[in-house]
């Protein structure tokens, strides 16, 4: 068997970690407007024997740099606004639950790195 989860991810760019069971599968992203926040289903499958993972997840807003390592997930709109959400999945090995708010220096923008050599 499997169920699907509904999980509330940070809107101020900080990664949140969700525990997740072996097998997930992301399956919707949306921006749900009276609670002002994006939110992520994902199916797992129902087992009491099913490994867990940690995974970081991060919102982002358009225009935003994002390192080439972190994996698009999905994009949740804002209906009454101009406003898009972008759901990355951040690398990690396996068993790693290191918070990565130390990654920030990581998120320098392509371009001025270009501009700074020069």
């Amino acid at each position: 068997m499997k169920v699907i989860h509904k999980y509330a991810l940070e809107m101020s760019g900080e990664s949140k970690l969700l525990t997740l069971n072996k097998g997930y599968r992301m399956v919707r992203c949306e921006y749900v407007v009276p609670q002002k926040q994006v939110f992520l289903w994902v199916e797992e499958p129902l087992s009491a024997e099913a490994a867990q993972c940690e995974r970081w997840m991060r919102v982002v807003a358009s225009g935003q740099p994002v390192p080439d390592s972190y994996r698009y997930v999905d994009t949740a709109l804002d209906p009454f606004g101009p406003e898009a959400y972008h759901v990355y999945e951040l690398p990690m090995h396996e068993g790693d639950s290191a918070n990565p708010a130390d990654w920030r220096s990581a998120w320098t923008p392509r371009a001025v790195d270009r501009v700074l050599a020069s």
